[in-house]
């Protein structure tokens, strides 16, 4: 006997069920799919289609429910729309008419007119009370269907069912790397939290990369409101903080506001839940804080472009707020480290340029995935809390000769922006070169990734590959190397039984990159090691000592773990800088520097971060107990951002 179930929904959903009919197991065991059919109600037409069968995946129960829980619309036989829905009963089958039965060919369509669907007639067809079985015959095969119990819904196994959008965002878990501007940004919002009685537990999940953050799904604030927010806290990432109250007078949450200082209190648009925070966009500036001068402002893209964050404070101001920076950082991640190690943080070294000193300027834009490419085409940087360009025609943080350059190229792009197939990020470098009639040094925008840019630190000369990494604010370059330097004259204490340590004769440069430290330190000592993994970078840094005159500085190419295999030079007289990337040092580099316990370390790092963390490890190690961290101070490449580089010094104590 051939059935028909008659199902009525959108086509996303009939086709679902169509699966799940003709392609399950018990299906193909009772000879269900070659006597089952199904008519497609959708979108007010009524279509007939064979659906061709798939790899099976559930069985016969798990369809049966799948459709009582997903059908949607009963549009010809809304009595029988009622029932199942309120008795959470499965889709019964229906004998179709004389005539409108047989087997349709498949690829073949037929049209059934929407009068022709009956409803079974009283007796025939009935419900079983909820929680009995019934056993339906299939093609000679008895098959019990079972009906889901509301009262044991939970013993039933759950049908197949494709999840929303909605449903898989409550499951969904955030993990945010604590080392990371997230990571720095949510601790400072869980210290805030505290002080103020917010509930502060934090969960941290295993990953092959190390422990992350477990936090719950981002959600949209419906409807958007706007409030008044009093901002108390100056983030770490340079966002203001502020206290959202509840009617009590009690505080409710604490909110996100870029842009904002403390002292401020602003008009801010709340937009987006998070688990510990709400994030707003910064309106309008109800009153000022004491440390707010909008007359600052240099920029008409300020509060719109995510790189800046600090315009609005002075100088001096942005200084002390890297200090304090720093200083959370090592509370945060040098938590451990035994009393009294970590000194007073000294005040951070200012920029001698507060504008204009960014020699590399890196703006970019989109070209959709579509094709169309909006008018007029946006090129600059990146909206703050979002992911579209804005629109920007030079950058008061960059030197002159490249916002000149750039300039120039945007009307370039702009007039054969239909050649792009995709976004480009664009690189102008600064470089200077030397004429060779007047012995004058000229500038000059580089725009090449694989050029070669010259660029001087007071009388050294240093080139280098317009792709590889150099500081991009030369002006404070000199003040760095000579700080380093001092580091590197300064005496170290005396032994156990009084008699002078011996003197720093060797320096161990751990990713020298160009070879900066190792070739402006050189003439206080006798032999200069250093290590890169890009092999153009050592090479750069072999042409940058013979250029200039260093004779006593050899270079490695491998990861800063190798050197450690190729020192031959005595660790008490030895001095090691490090200067990694954002991410720090690895352990397998630490435990090697551990093992050989060099005198003095000299740690630049553009990550306070990291460097707490590396700086903890170092004290906490048994074969790191004779270390002492002698200085920690900041310095200031990157003016009126939230950015600061630190250096830490340690040395060894006692004999080895």
């Amino acid at each position: 006997m051939q059935r028909t179930i008659f199902f009525a929904g959108n086509l996303k959903q009939v086709r679902s069920a169509a699966y799940w009919l003709t392609c399950s197991p018990t299906a193909r065991t009772t000879g269900a799919a070659r006597t089952l059919r199904l008519c497609e109600f959708h979108c007010s037409a009524t279509q007939f289609k064979q659906i061709p069968p798939k790899r099976p995946k559930a069985g016969f129960d798990e369809i049966s429910s799948f459709l009582a829980e997903n059908t949607s619309v009963f549009k010809k036989n809304p009595e029988l729309h009622r029932k199942a829905l309120n008795m959470s009963l499965v889709v019964p089958i229906v004998t179709a008419p004389a005539g409108k039965n047989e087997s349709t060919p498949a690829g073949e369509n037929e049209s059934t007119p929407a009068g022709e669907i009956e409803s079974t007639p009283a007796g025939e067809n009935e419900y079983t009370p909820a929680g009995e079985n019934e056993s339906t015959q299939v093609d000679g095969a008895a098959t019990d269907l079972k009906r889901p119990n509301p009262e044991t819904r939970e013993k039933i196994p759950q049908p197949f069912r494709k999840k929303t959008r909605k449903e898989k965002m409550k499951k969904t878990l955030v993990t945010v790397e604590p080392m990371s501007t997230e990571g720095y940004l949510l601790l400072d919002i869980l210290d805030l939290r505290r002080q103020h009685g917010l509930p502060v537990e934090l969960k941290t999940k295993d990953t092959k990369k190390g422990a992350k953050y477990k936090l719950a799904h981002v959600t949209k604030v419906v409807p958007a409101r706007e409030e008044d927010i009093n901002i108390v806290v100056l983030s770490s990432t340079g966002d203001g903080l502020g206290l959202l109250y509840a009617e009590d007078g009690s505080v409710e949450n604490v909110v996100v506001v870029p842009y904002s200082i403390p002292g401020d209190v602003v008009r801010a648009k709340l937009y987006q839940y998070h688990q510990f925070h709400i994030q707003a966009d910064l309106i309008s500036i109800v009153s000022s804080g004491p440390e707010r001068d909008d007359s600052l402002i240099r920029c008409k893209y300020f509060s719109m472009c995510g790189g800046c964050q600090l315009q609005m404070m002075p100088y001096e101001a942005q200084l002390e707020h890297k200090r304090t920076v720093i200083k959370r950082a090592y509370e945060h991640f040098c938590p451990d480290a035994p009393a009294g190690a970590i000194p007073e943080i000294g005040s951070t070294i200012s920029s001698p340029l507060e504008y204009g000193y960014r020699t590399k300027l890196t703006p970019h834009f989109d070209i959709p995935r579509h094709g169309h490419v909006p008018e007029p085409l946006p090129i600059g940087f990146t909206q703050k809390g979002r992911s579209h360009v804005v629109d920007i025609e030079e950058c008061p943080l960059t030197t002159p000769a490249i916002n000149e350059a750039y300039g120039k190229a945007r009307d370039v792009i702009k007039d054969k922006k239909h050649l792009f197939k995709r976004g480009v990020t664009l690189m102008y470098r600064e470089s200077v070169k030397e004429n060779s009639e007047t012995n004058e040094r000229e500038t000059e925008v580089i725009t090449d990734f694989n050029a070669t840019v010259t660029e001087y630190v007071n009388d050294f000369r240093f080139k280098y590959t317009a792709r590889d990494f150099f500081q991009c604010n030369s002006s404070v370059l000199p003040k760095v190397t000579e700080y380093v330097r001092e580091q590197l004259r300064r005496a170290v204490p005396p032994l156990e039984d009084g008699s002078p340590a011996p003197p720093l004769k060797y320096l161990v440069d751990a990713y020298c990159g160009s070879g900066l430290f190792g070739i402006t330190c050189s003439k206080d000592i006798d032999e200069v090691i250093g290590v890169e993994v890009s092999k153009m970078s050592v090479e750069c840094a072999m042409l940058n000592a013979a250029d200039n005159n260093v004779n006593n500085a050899t270079f490695v190419e491998g990861d800063a773990a190798v050197i450690f295999g190729k020192i031959r030079t005595p660790a008490n007289q030895t001095t090691m800088i490090l200067d990694p990337s954002r991410k720090g040092c690895d352990e397998r580099f630490l435990n090697q520097l551990l093992d050989y316990q060099p005198r003095r370390v000299v740690y630049v790092s553009c990550n306070v971060h990291t460097q707490a963390r590396d700086v903890e490890y170092i004290l906490k190690s048994e074969k790191g107990a004779h270390y002492v961290v002698d200085s920690l101070r900041g310095f200031d490449f990157f003016p009126q951002t939230h950015h600061v580089e630190s250096v830490a010094v340690l040395t060894r104590v006692g004999s080895y």
